[in-house]
This record gives structure tokens, C-alpha cells and sequence, in this order.
């Protein structure tokens, strides 16, 4: 089938929402206005599975706009956001279960219900009191939440690290769809320069794949973390815990279970997942040692059964300092549970509860649930402004008895937010390959370009018999601005 790859314009980007705010001298204000627009133009050849569309081009943008002000022990913030799909494909969806939605143009065409949706709402407004400094401070109202970013980091190595490897693996604003995620909640930290405690509880908001990112819905979160930073700021390590609650009755879970007995279980969804991580550089030679190690375990109630799940991660590299271009090869593992018994009381497929995805499947057609995935990867910078990267992901179902999944979580009332599909009894999933190229050529401008193919192994191989190889590329184009306001005289 023919690869489709049309260029449309776009546009958005996101403000990083647990950037702290550091208080104005006393007596004095800041306020600005900003606007940060994104368009993306994606093309798809999913897996094929004749007649349906497994081949398009389609567009988004994203224009994020609004005001903020730091005041001497408050600040707050208030934002828009405008979010467009363009030529969503509406014959991307298999009418056989198994196969579903091919690509993520056709979850925008399903979550929404037309071709050209488009949307306005509250993105951000909130109100924060700063007790002492950026780093004791309470917030209240929408916010976007970013789990795992609680401590900025001022070497560049372990701000990547942290950035790219650890955050938003659970919790995040799912920041590569359209509309995005944010909470209407509560946070407060308490830090001391090498230390932070984060707590937060929320409750999350529709949006992601659907456009109207306005309505609450009935999944809350409680999150509580402590950082810490040692070692000559070379060594951070944290641990959380999370409680998760979906409170969404009439949906259908996604599980390895029939779907009688899934039609069947009408019980909340209460999981607790407890964790930790640890990232750290090494010096040595020409350059730098990195490790990072990831883990955490599940208990409670998936509706009728039992939660019982767990999943680790454990990476490293060598980057070479004293090259022009500082090249980054690293490499590591990932490992979640999967349910071996459908038949039982136990839900064992580890749950990944509202992360972003992509950053970790950079090609979207899996996520961090029942997965084995054994990668390499090589980041290199050229030039002062341009990035670029590539991965080699091998990628297996951890339980052959469970499914393979897909998705970021609950973004409206109509879905449950994770996808399933049967395995077929085997666990090779892909291998798949990526490059992608960043150029930043000021402080306005962002363009970035993305391609990915996917080898399909057996799992596929089992639902697109026609065609078990996939293709992804996107054009992404990013404009920032923003300009301080006229001061009241």
C-alpha cells in the first residue's frame, strides 16, 4: 500500500507546568501575555487490513494563549487553548474488533465524530501563594501535572535523563495528542534547595483525543513524592506514591477477560502503585557513565478482581564529552506484568494509570503494559541548534495470554482510554526503528522532524495477515512568544 505523507500547517507548545515560580522583589509585579502555537502534519501507513484506509496524511494545531503574573508571594496564571484536527481519516476504522482504530488519526475521528474538529477551553487557571521562595509554594485550581518533574536540574545530562526516561511514565499531560490533559486539583511543595517533597490530588479533565478539553471526569489521582539530589548534584533518586481512582460507570474495561465478563463488572477501579527511581552520572575518560533504574508495584480493585502488578526499568550509556558533537549511546530494558490467568481473581497486567506514552514509544503504537522492550539509541547534537536521535526498540509481550495495548489513559466518557488486542497466542510483537531531527534556530522557533518504521512480528502478523509492516512520520513546527505588560503606574 502506498505511503501517504502530505504537509499541512500546524501548531502549539505546551508550558511545562511544574516550572516554579521564583516571587518578584517585594512591592513590584510582572505580568505577561503569551502564545505558543504548534502544527503538526502526520503520515500513517498502519498495519494493513483491507478495506480499510491503513494509509493518510492528516493535520493538527494547537494555539495555547493566555496571561500570567508574579506578585510578591503570589502568582497566577490564566490560558486558552484552540485545538484543530484537520482531514481526520473517517474510513481508518476496522469493523473487526481486533484490528480497531488504525493510527492515531483514526482515534481523533472516533473520539470526535467528524473529520475537521475544532474546540476552545480552559487549559490552565490557577492561583499559587509562594511561602518562601519557589521551592515552598501551594497551588490551587487547573493545572497541568508532571510526574517525576518535581526538581529541575541544572546539569544538562541529568535534566535529559529526568526529562526523557523517568517523568510522566504514569502521570502526565499526554502531551503529544492534540488537546492534551490537565487536572483540577490541589499541589503543594516543600523543598530546600537538594530536597523536595510534592504532593498533589487531582481530578482529571477530558481532552487528549477529544477536542473539548473543558469536562472533568470521574478519574482522580493522589500523588506524593520525595526527591532528593547528592553527590555534587550528579546523583538524584525519588520515591512516590500513587492512588488512582475511575469512577466511570458504564464503561467497559480493557482486560484479557471476555467481554461477558467484562460487560459484567461494574466495579470502580482503585489501584495503588509505589515506586521508585534513580538516576545518576559518572565521569570517566573522555566523557560520562549514565545509569538509570525505574520500578514500582500495584495492589487494590480492577472492578471485580484483584490488582496485583509490577514493572522495572534499567538503562545506561556513555557520552563523549570531549567530541565537538557529544554523542549519547545508551541503551537499556523494560519489563511490566502481564495476566496469565483470565480466568481468575487477579489482574496482573501492570497499569500505567494517565502517563504520556511517547516518551517512551516514540512510535505510538504500543504503550508500558504487558511489554518487554529491549532498546538502543544514539543522540548526537551537530550543531549549537540542532538535535538529533535515533532508536532500535525489540519489542515482546511480556504474558502471550494477555493483550497487547495501546493508549495514555481516560480522556472522556464514552471510552475507557486503553485499546487491547489479542495476542494470538504468541509475544513477538516489533522491532522498530526511528530517527528524528530538532532544530531550534532561536528562542521563537522550534521545527522538528519524525520518521519510524515498525517490523510487525507474530502478534501482528495474527491480526494484518496482508501487511505486518508500519510507517510514521510527522513535520512539527513551533512558535513561542510572549511580552511583559504595561505596568500599572
Amino acid at each position: 500500500m502506498r505511503f501517504v505523507f502530505a504537509f499541512i500547517l500546524i501548531a502549539s507548545a505546551a508550558l511545562p507546568a511544574q516550572t516554579q515560580t521564583t516571587p518578584s522583589p517585594a512591592g513590584r509585579s510582572t505580568a505577561i501575555a503569551f502564545a505558543n502555537l504548534r502544527t503538526r502534519t502526520e503520515g500513517w501507513q498502519f498495519f494493513q487490513a483491507p478495506p480499510v484506509t491503513s494509509s493518510y496524511g492528516y493535520g493538527q494545531s494547537l494555539l495555547r494563549f493566555g496571561f500570567a503574573q508574579n506578585l510578591t508571594r503570589w502568582d497566577w496564571r490564566i490560558e486558552l487553548a484552540q485545538a484543530t484536527i484537520f482531514d481526520a481519516p473517517s474510513g481508518a476504522i476496522s469493523s473487526v474488533a481486533a484490528q480497531g482504530q488504525l493510527g492515531l488519526g483514526a482515534s481523533y475521528y472516533a473520539a470526535n465524530g467528524a473529520a475537521y474538529p475544532a474546540a476552545l477551553f480552559v487549559k490552565q487557571a490557577f492561583l499559587r501563594y509562594n511561602f518562601d521562595q519557589h521551592d515552598k509554594n501551594l497551588r490551587l485550581g487547573r493545572f497541568e501535572f508532571f510526574e517525576g518533574m518535581e526538581m529541575e536540574q541544572k546539569n544538562p545530562a541529568l535534566a535529559w535523563l529526568q526529562a526523557n526516561r523517568v517523568a510522566q511514565r504514569l502521570v502526565g499531560n499526554f502531551g503529544f495528542t492534540n488537546a492534551q490533559r490537565s487536572f483540577d486539583g490541589i499541589d503543594a511543595h516543600l523543598g530546600q534547595g537538594a530536597w523536595d517533597l510534592t504532593a498533589m490530588a487531582g481530578r482529571g479533565d477530558q481532552g487528549v483525543f477529544n477536542m473539548n478539553g473543558n469536562p472533568e471526569l470521574n478519574v482522580d489521582i493522589q500523588y506524593l513524592a520525595f526527591s532528593r539530589r547528592q553527590w555534587k548534584q550528579r546523583l538524584v533518586w525519588r520515591g512516590f506514591a500513587i492512588g488512582y481512582h475511575d469512577g466511570r460507570t458504564g464503561i467497559v474495561k480493557t482486560d484479557n477477560r471476555p467481554l461477558t465478563a467484562r460487560q459484567a463488572d461494574h466495579g470502580n477501579i482503585r489501584v495503588g502503585t509505589y515506586g521508585g527511581d534513580l538516576l545518576t552520572l559518572i565521569p570517566a575518560g573522555a566523557g560520562e557513565f549514565d545509569f538509570v533504574g525505574w520500578g514500582a508495584l500495584q495492589n487494590g480493585r480492577w472492578g471485580a478482581q484483584q490488582q496485583r502488578a509490577g514493572a522495572a526499568a534499567a538503562e545506561g550509556g556513555y557520552q563523549f564529552l570531549r567530541l565537538a558533537s557529544t554523542p549519547w549511546i545508551r541503551a537499556g530494558w523494560f519489563w511490566s506484568s502481564g495476566d496469565n490467568n483470565p480466568s481468575d481473581n487477579t489482574h496482573a497486567t501492570f497499569f500505567e494509570l494517565l502517563p504520556t506514552p511517547r516518551n517512551y514509544a516514540r512510535l505510538p503504537i504500543y504503550n508500558l503494559m504487558n511489554l518487554k522492550d529491549a532498546f538502543a539509541q544514539i543522540i548526537d547534537r551537530p550543531a549549537r541548534h540542532w538535535d538529533l536521535r535515533s532508536d532500535l526498540h525489540w519489542v515482546q509481550l511480556a504474558s502471550k495470554n494477555d493483550l497487547w495495548y495501546q493508549g495514555g489513559g481516560a480522556f472522556d466518557n464514552k471510552v475507557f482510554g486503553f485499546v487491547g488486542r489479542p495476542s494470538g497466542g504468541a509475544a513477538s510483537l516489533v522491532s522498530m526503528a526511528d530517527v528524528s531531527a530538532d532544530w531550534h534556530p532561536d528562542p521563537h522557533w522550534d521545527l522538528g522532524l519524525y520518521y519510524a518504521h515498525a517490523w510487525g512480528k507474530s502478534v501482528v502478523a495474527s491480526i494484518y495477515p496482508q501487511n505486518r509492516n508500519a510507517q510514521f512520520a510527522f513535520l512539527e513546527l513551533t512558535y513561542h512568544w510572549s511580552a511583559p505588560l504595561p505596568a500599572r503606574r
